[in-house]
């Protein structure tokens, strides 16, 4: 038996999942009453979700109360790639839906409640980030998780002697290698998600509201193939694919099929380490990635909320556009924050449109119907996207020092 667990953990992490998604999609297309495969995929998140927000508080809290110097710089440079993804995602998603313009028939009703506007969403992120740090972790509230963590990491880095810290150092150890145990299940896991997808959900999403569903994947992987790869080129001065495929294949893949940005930051923290990056820096720029890094919500914000406009008929000139595109980066970033995320935020820039609620509220409706492909890989960019520019700022530290980059 030591011998079979040996070998399943020397194997390739990528191939085992490759492997995992293939039988998942057989037994899905030819056993899809065999309910009990989907308890591997919920297992799977579910240790996820339930070992992430305790990953994020303490490492964030160990990597602080230790932090050297010249970490500040790195944090101001990966938040500016955050906010200019986001923005320029929004902007590519106007650009696409002028260029292929997309009418949808509206005739479904939602049911949930979505923010009045931005000062709803920001409001409810303040509220989240003066949480009680225990409910914050219990709700799995990163904004407060994340809040609370840098608060405890700065009192003790101040107040602490290095035998507080070397334990800290010590429980975030036990904390990853306990996620490193987790990540293990993958296969499975993504086994038994891509069964309940293929199982439950036919091709009806391809042809009913195939038109939007094209005009969101292309904007989305223009971002992932063009935009940040051209950003990353940019800020290094190098080929940058090898490090966004990679970012794709260990990341990406992971976070189409849990389809939680929360749920893959231990996804995300382990490829940083595989990558080389200072643990001090990743352990609080990924988890504040997982927030404000939001380039598949901004797409979807803004090209449902022009399809709303152009199905009524509405003129919507260059300015206004532009206007949309920071809205959407702005709701993008507080998505988080609000029940539904990016989906609820459509009323908002729809009102901006000139747009009616009921009108915004059957386009939001459509996104649920269309979401197993539209959530999966806006989750999917997002959380790849976090890495890539979580290490892009590391990596632009390292030029500057004259060391190699490893791709």
């Amino acid at each position: 038996m030591k011998r079979i667990v040996q070998m399943y953990t020397k194997s390739p992490l990528i191939l085992r999942i490759a492997i995992g998604l293939v039988i998942g999609v057989i037994l899905g297309i030819w056993v899809p009453q065999a309910g009990f495969v989907t308890v591997f995929g919920d297992i799977f998140v579910g240790a996820l979700k339930a070992i992430a927000p305790v990953l994020v508080f303490v490492l964030v809290i160990a990597s602080l109360a230790s932090a050297g110097q010249g970490i500040g710089k790195r944090f101001r440079t990966v938040i500016i790639l955050y906010t200019l993804s986001t923005f320029l995602a929004a902007v590519v998603a106007v650009l696409g839906s002028y260029l292929f313009p997309v009418t949808i028939s509206l005739s479904q009703a939602a049911e949930q409640t979505p923010p009045a506007g931005l000062g709803e969403v920001f409001s409810g992120l303040l509220s989240n980030m003066v949480m009680n740090p225990v409910q914050a972790l219990i709700s799995a509230n990163y904004v407060g998780i994340l809040t609370w963590a840098v608060v405890f990491g700065l009192a003790l880095k101040i107040g602490a002697d290095e035998k507080t810290k070397a334990v800290l150092t010590d429980i975030s150890n036990a904390v990853s290698k306990t996620v490193a145990w987790v990540i293990q299940l993958a296969p499975f896991g993504i086994l038994g998600l891509v069964y309940r997808t293929v199982s439950e959900n036919g091709l009806e999403v391809f042809t009913d509201y195939g038109k939007i569903l094209l005009l969101l994947v292309g904007c989305m992987l223009a971002v992932a193939l063009v935009i940040d790869p051209l950003i990353v080129a940019v800020v290094l001065k190098k080929n940058p694919y090898p490090l966004v495929l990679k970012c794709f294949r260990e990341s990406g893949l992971t976070a189409f099929f849990t389809r939680s940005s929360a749920a893959n930051i231990p996804v995300n923290m382990s490829l940083c380490e595989k990558l080389g990056l200072d643990r001090e820096y990743y352990s609080v720029s990924i988890p504040l990635g997982a927030t404000i890094n939001m380039d598949g919500a901004a797409i979807t914000i803004t090209v449902m909320s022009l399809a709303a406009a152009f199905s009524q008929g509405v003129s919507v000139n260059i300015f206004l556009a532009i206007l949309l595109s920071f809205v959407a980066t702005l709701g993008a970033c507080g998505a988080s924050g609000v029940a539904g995320g990016s989906l609820l935020l459509i009323p908002m820039a729809c009102s901006l449109l000139g747009v009616g609620q009921d009108v915004a509220m059957q386009v939001v409706a459509v996104g649920f119907i269309i979401g197993v492909v539209q959530d999966s890989l806006e989750t999917a960019i997002n959380s790849s996207g976090d890495v890539i520019f979580c290490a892009t700022a590391e990596f632009r530290e390292w030029q500057k020092q004259g060391k190699k980059l490893p791709f």
